[in-house]
This record gives structure tokens, C-alpha cells and sequence, in this order.
């Protein structure tokens, strides 16, 4: 058995490939860790060029689009090592990136899955978007992180260097135990893209593992490199896949309220949209409510009580939009 299967899920990014895959070579030495490129169907010739000029990577070609999550899972069930490390296709690690990660993995056994530090490929100073450095969330189901909240993205001061439990780690780089992914059934198809990792960390956080960020660790992300922020099927996919999260996972005496308050602050954000000039992410809020309530009933319902890693019992956007607290260390 190696150590572990590094995944890169590919769909159609051919030249970011060309660009980061020498990287990710170079920078993933680690003895006993092999690198896999699952193919979701791409139509630009994405797995012969790396069929031509990568003969070392394992190729998974997967017959259909299914999706990050379908796609991960797919590749997977053909993987075998004693852990699994999802990568995007749009990420650049530092040199040196993996033994921290996995030097925690293999001394803490409760530690289920562990993130990297994710910054800005662009700007290299500041944090990124997907993850910054470790996800938490708020009792309404938001998603943040140390170093992003909402819109506004910090820079990196070494202001959160320290290794800590967080409530959910980014699908961008995201480390877990195979056994423990296949205990999990791994990521919930009916997501398709977009919050599956979350679900997925909440799930793991109820067999009584923990998660956790390894800032020594860094990687680039470039992000949007499949589905850019601007795109009104992004805003479809988070905020259906929002209500999907907390509706499977929460504990049911209070999963009605929740559902309902989290609602209301979609419509919120509907008129935000609206008045700032993105009326097509308005249609998508409303659609990924009636789909939401279409097909609600189709999810695994776990009901847990809330994990306590990560978890703010609070309104993160009550916080950012009312009170003006916008980065991570004043939140109350």
C-alpha cells in the first residue's frame, strides 16, 4: 500500500496543466506518494497530454462529467493508499508542501483530514478565497475562514500560522484517511459541486474525528479555474447546496428554524444582488430554493448534534454586514 494517492480531478483545463502539473511534480517529492489525474470527460485533450507527457501520473479516465463530487468519488473507489489528497487543477504548492501535512496525519490518529495554508496566486501575500487558512462556519450555516470572511480576503501577516482545529477544510487541498473516506461513503453526489467538502467534514466530525489546518504547509490557488466566482450556476450551487448542508446535518429540533432564517438571509442577499447590478444571480437564488425544496427529501439525513471544532454560535453576517467585523480575529 503507498502512503498516498495525490488526485488532481481534471475537466477541461488542459493549459492550466501545462502550466502547474511540472510543479505539483516537483514540489509533491514524498516517498510512497503517487500521483493520480482523474479526468472528468474533457473534450480539450486534457488526458492525452498527460498520457504524452506525464507517463508517471496514473490516469483515471472517468466516462462522464460527474462533477467534483461524483468525480472524486469515481477516481477513489481505483485508489488504495492509506491516505487520499485531493488537489485542484488550478493549484501551485510550495516546495516541501506534503511533510507537514502528513508527518500530523501520521502522528495524531484522530485527525481525520488536515488543509494546507491557501493563498493567493496572484496576489502571494494575501490569503485565498476557497480556504484560507482553515474553514469554520456560523449556527446558520455560513462558511468562513481565518483570513476570509465573505468578500473580504486578508493578508497574510503570519496572523494565523498556528495549527488548529477547524470546523471544515477546502476541496482545494484537502488530506483525509482513506479509511476514514470510505466509512464517510465519500462525497454526497446529490451536491454535485460546491459545499460537498463541508458536509462531508461535518459527517467525519460526528464519527468523533478531528480536522485540522497545517499552515507550515502552503499552496497557490488561482481559483474559478473550472467555474469562475461571476457565474450565476457558482451562485446556484452555493446557495442550494447551502440548505442541503444544514437540512441533512443539523439536529432536528432545530433544523425548521434554521432552514427558515437561513431563507430569509437568501433573500437578503437576493436584493443585494439586485441593487449592485447582478440581477442573473437573483433568478439563481430563487431557483436553488425551489430545487432545495424539490428534492430535499432524497438526502441522508445524519441529525446530529452540532460538532464544537470551528463552530461560531453566532451570525457571521450579522457580525460582517451590521456590526462591520470583517476579519477573522475580531469576530465575537
Amino acid at each position: 500500500m503507498n502512503l498516498c494517492d495525490l488526485v488532481i480531478l481534471n475537466f477541461n483545463t488542459k493549459e492550466l496543466l501545462r502550466e502547474l502539473l511540472p510543479l505539483v511534480i516537483e514540489n509533491s517529492k514524498h516517498e510512497g506518494v503517487q500521483i493520480v489525474l482523474a479526468d472528468n470527460a474533457s473534450t480539450d485533450g486534457s488526458a492525452a497530454f498527460v498520457a504524452e507527457h506525464f507517463p508517471d501520473i496514473k490516469l483515471i479516465n472517468i466516462p462522464e462529467n460527474r462533477g467534483f463530487a461524483g468525480g472524486y468519488n469515481y477516481a477513489l473507489k481505483q485508489c488504495s493508499s492509506k491516505y487520499f489528497l485531493l488537489l485542484n487543477s488550478d493549484i501551485e504548492p510550495a516546495k516541501g508542501w506534503l511533510d507537514p501535512i502528513l508527518s500530523h496525519m501520521e502522528a495524531d490518529e484522530k485527525t481525520a483530514i488536515a488543509q494546507p495554508k491557501i493563498k493567493d496566486y496572484y496576489r502571494r501575500e494575501y490569503f485565498e478565497y476557497a480556504g484560507a487558512s482553515g474553514g469554520f462556519i456560523d449556527k446558520f450555516g455560513f462558511p468562513f475562514c481565518r483570513g476570509r470572511i465573505f468578500g473580504n480576503v486578508e493578508k497574510d501577516v503570519g496572523q494565523y500560522d498556528d495549527k488548529c482545529k477547524i470546523f471544515w477544510a477546502t476541496g482545494a487541498a484537502f488530506c483525509i484517511r482513506s479509511s476514514v473516506w470510505n466509512k464517510a461513503e465519500g462525497l454526497d453526489e446529490m451536491f454535485f459541486a460546491h459545499m460537498e467538502e463541508i458536509d462531508l467534514c461535518w459527517r467525519v466530525q460526528n464519527f468523533d474525528f478531528d480536522i485540522y489546518v497545517i499552515p507550515e504547509s502552503v499552496v497557490y490557488h488561482m481559483g474559478g479555474g473550472t467555474l469562475s466566482a461571476v457565474n450565476p450556476r457558482k451562485s446556484f450551487l452555493n446557495f442550494r447546496n447551502g440548505l442541503y448542508m444544514l437540512y441533512k446535518n443539523m439536529p432536528i429540533q432545530t433544523r425548521a428554524k434554521t432552514i427558515l432564517y437561513r431563507k430569509v438571509l437568501d433573500g437578503m442577499a437576493a436584493c443585494l444582488f439586485l441593487v449592485t447590478g447582478k440581477a442573473r444571480h437573483v433568478w439563481q437564488i430563487v431557483r436553488a430554493h425551489r430545487a432545495f425544496d424539490k428534492t430535499k427529501d432524497q438526502l441522508a439525513l445524519s441529525n446530529k448534534e452540532w460538532p464544537k471544532n470551528g463552530l461560531v454560535n453566532g451570525s457571521v453576517a450579522k457580525q460582517y454586514f451590521a456590526q462591520g467585523n470583517k476579519v477573522f480575529s475580531n469576530l465575537k
